[in-house]
């Protein structure tokens, strides 16, 4: 429910920038017709019927020879040109920054590799797999995945798939946002902005952080290969929760 929410409101501000691009484009350009129209439809008008020769005689006249355009209309257009393709640019940038990527990318079904190949990594590094176009890590989890002091699992609704022991974890701290790097020292996740920290699963131990950090769910192809589900986003447990009981292991990269 709160990556829905998350992907609704990102898609509800596209369309919104959208929206005033648009209506900023039209009042413009509406603005900038009626005017040149009040203006053309001003020479046109005449008093009475004597006036109508000399219409006709300036109307050739005109013909034969453009009226000059004025300092005042040349800096009117060019400022309201240079509106537009503003609004045209910034409109399309915010749209391309905002909108979800739908092709790969984070947003969408993404496969981050060989689930071998993964766990091969984890354990060679001694951290966790990280995959910055998914802002997702892929952590190894051995827990029970059940709470021992509530005994409420946290982990039944596509955080796990049986038989393969990696979980895939959103990079943002859940306090205000931040993305949480990984300390190699301490071997928990260490928000540098406040100091919330998470153990190796991703689960609140200190600092300002309401719960533990968000989890994508999971699944595995038919070729062995890990799908991170990054379009919905399902929260973390919450404090207190604790399924491996695994100390810092050493120094904090923040400190406390």
């Amino acid at each position: 429910m709160t990556a829905l929410v998350a992907a609704l409101s990102e898609g509800q501000i596209a369309f919104m920038v959208a929206i005033i691009v648009g209506v900023l484009f039209i009042t413009l350009l509406t603005v900038s017709l009626f005017r040149t129209r009040r203006g053309s439809s001003g020479t046109a008008l005449w008093e009475g019927p004597e006036d109508a020769p000399k219409m006709v005689s300036a109307e050739r006249a005109g013909a034969s020879k453009a009226a000059p355009l004025s300092r005042r209309d040349f800096f009117r257009r060019s400022l309201v040109t240079s509106l537009l393709v503003f609004g045209a640019e910034f409109g399309g940038a915010s749209i391309a920054f905002l909108w979800p990527n739908l092709k790969g990318g984070f947003g969408s079904t993404i496969n981050a590799g060989s689930v071998n190949d993964i766990e091969q990594q984890i354990q060679q590094t001694s951290q966790p797999f990280y995959y910055g176009a998914g802002r997702f890590y892929v952590v190894p989890y051995n827990g029970s995945g059940a709470d021992d002091a509530t005994g409420v699992d946290y982990y039944s609704e596509g955080y796990l798939v049986k038989g393969v022991p990696l979980m895939a974890l959103y990079q943002r701290c859940v306090h205000l946002g931040c993305r949480v790097p990984y300390c190699q020292t301490s071997q928990w996740f260490e928000c540098p902005c406040h100091g919330s920290k998470y153990n190796k699963a991703g689960e609140y131990e200190l600092g300002p952080a309401p719960t533990g950090l968000q989890r994508f769910p999971i699944t595995v192809d038919a070729s062995n290969n890990l799908l991170v589900d990054t379009s919905t986003l399902n929260p973390g447990p919450p404090r207190g929760t604790n399924t491996i009981h695994e100390p810092p292991q050493g120094p904090f990269c923040v400190g406390v």
